[in-house]
C-alpha cells in the first residue's frame, strides 16, 4: 500500500467518526479525493450541502479533526454535488 493510499484510509477513517454528529442535524458527508499536495476533498450532502453554518463546520469542524488526526493534510475543501 502506497503512503498516499494509507493516508486516504486514514481521512476516511476521521470522516467516518465525525459523519454521526452531521447526520444527527440531517447531513452527511462524502470523501472525494485528495490531492497530491495533500488537499482533502468531500462533498458535504443532505442538509449540510445547503446550511448557511456549512463552511463552518467545513472548517472548524470537519478539516480541525482531520488535519489534528493526519498532521500530513495541508486542508479539506468541499466539493459541489455533481
Amino acid at each position: 500500500m502506497s503512503a498516499n493510499e494509507e493516508l486516504i484510509l486514514k481521512v476516511k477513517n476521521v470522516i467516518d467518526q465525525i459523519r454521526p454528529y452531521l447526520q444527527a442535524d440531517g447531513g452527511d458527508v462524502e470523501f472525494v479525493d485528495m490531492t497530491d499536495d495533500h488537499v482533502v476533498n468531500i462533498r458535504l450532502l443532505g442538509m449540510c450541502g445547503n446550511c448557511p453554518h456549512s463552511r463552518m463546520t467545513l472548517k472548524n469542524g470537519i478539516e480541525a479533526a482531520v488535519v489534528r488526526a493526519i498532521p500530513e493534510i495541508k486542508s479539506v475543501e468541499s466539493v459541489m454535488a455533481e
